[in-house]
């Protein structure tokens, strides 16, 4: 008999064992179904969530960098914050080389974030930010457009609405060109953002962005405003030299002494996706530790059944050892079926954790869909195939072994 038909033939008496005893083929299966439907569970939910913010970071491009003060919690509770001055700005566009589009934003609160439109009122996350905020962070018109240079020079009030508020608001017809009122003051719609959706919740269409310069007028100039500052790297070869410069000139004009900690952050694209890189692949490597107990306890469990199996059957092996059987087949037998029972469990798993992830991401507003990478599944599966390979060369061997004239005399 060919190799092929052992193994054909190893499969079929393999399948016909495991649905004669259907309901202990599944119990036995419990550990292994267990085990991959956590991993998969965890890493759908991750890869998802990832794939998410990559899709957000996308928008931003890779050469932009951002900075926004940063205060240690001990500060924070004595109420000492750390802020960016226009100063700052001044300073980063006339001293510092291999930088773009330095623009820079700010929070709109209060009554500044209140609108009206026709009597009726809704509020929304309201931001002063540069005309070169659109370029930077991929924040572009689907109608109208965005603010010009000459809009922030003339310190205009022409506002864009995400599309969000367009519907808060209830404004019939096109948008562009009505007028609304932010706090007290009359604003003429000029763009309508391309929609974004929402992220961990936070609806990003629900926001209105005005020129900064106006935003710094209707603040009064007496006030230090909170602001974040961003710009393009002009060649990324040299980034770390900016990134240098950058705390040079940040820290002089802070007046920090040369042991003092930094009271800013600069972050990139990258650097967040790095950051979010590593926190996902914490939790693969403990979702993985999960899964690999689990899989150890499956696997002594299938162990046992087998051993088991094999005491039950030892008449049957030595009928087909008397029929002339050798010692290959019934090895393959039984390890094809320990294999099968492993791969049953991890396909139950699979569906099982595939199936959980969907209902924990359906639950949470603004959770981004589950998704299932490739190499989870083949890895799930595969790991599963060793596993039985593993547990199952045991009692495989242990029945190979058998003498056909002992196994016949078995009671």
């Amino acid at each position: 008999m060919s190799n092929n038909a052992i193994l054909a033939e190893s499969l079929r008496a393999a399948v016909g064992a495991i649905r004669a005893h259907g309901m202990r083929s599944v119990l036995t299966t419990l550990g292994i179904v267990i085990g991959i439907a956590s991993v998969i569970a965890v890493v759908a939910v991750v890869q998802g969530l990832t794939a998410s913010i990559d899709k957000q970071l996308a928008g931003m491009g890779t050469n932009v960098l951002s900075i926004s003060p940063y205060t240690p919690l001990k500060d924070q509770i004595t109420g000492n914050f750390a802020r960016l001055r226009e100063e700052d700005v001044d300073s980063i566009r006339g001293s510092v080389s291999g930088v773009a589009n330095v623009t820079v934003s700010t929070p709109l609160v209060g009554t500044l974030s209140t609108l009206s439109y026709q009597g009726r009122k809704a509020s929304a996350i309201a931001a002063g930010v540069g005309y070169a905020y659109a370029d930077l962070y991929g924040a572009y018109t689907d109608k109208g457009r965005f603010f010009s240079k000459s809009d922030e020079q003339s310190r205009r009030r022409v506002t864009v609405l995400g599309k969000t508020v367009v519907s808060n608001l209830k404004i019939v017809g096109d948008p562009i060109g009505q007028y609304l009122q932010l706090g007290q003051e009359w604003f003429k719609v000029i763009g309508v953002l391309e929609e974004r959706g929402k992220f961990f919740g936070f609806d990003q269409d629900d926001q209105i962005l005005i020129p900064y310069s106006t935003a710094r007028a209707l603040q009064g100039f007496v006030s230090t405003p909170n602001l974040n500052i961003s710009m393009a790297i002009t060649d990324l070869g040299q980034q770390d030299k900016v990134v240098e410069q950058l705390k040079r000139v940040l820290r002089r004009n802070h007046g920090l002494a040369k042991d003092a900690p930094d009271d800013f952050e600069l972050q990139t694209a990258k650097q967040m996706q790095e950051r979010i890189g590593a926190i996902t692949n914490t939790t693969t490597l403990v979702a993985a530790g999960v899964v690999g107990v689990s899989l150890l306890v499956g696997g002594i469990g299938i162990m046992n059944i087998m051993l088991v199996s094999v005491t039950e059957r030892t008449r049957e092996i030595g009928i087909l050892k008397a029929l002339g059987a050798t010692r290959a087949h019934i090895l393959w037998q039984f390890l094809a079926e320990a294999v099968l029972l492993c791969l049953l469990g991890g396909m139950i798993g699979l569906a099982l954790g595939y199936g959980l992830a969907l209902a924990v991401t359906a639950m949470i507003p603004g959770m981004p869909a589950a998704t299932v990478p490739w190499w989870a599944i083949a890895l799930s599966l595969s790991f599963s195939a060793f596993v039985g390979v593993l547990f199952g060369i045991l009692p495989a061997i242990k029945a190979a072994n058998l003498h056909p004239i002992d196994a016949l005399r078995y009671e």
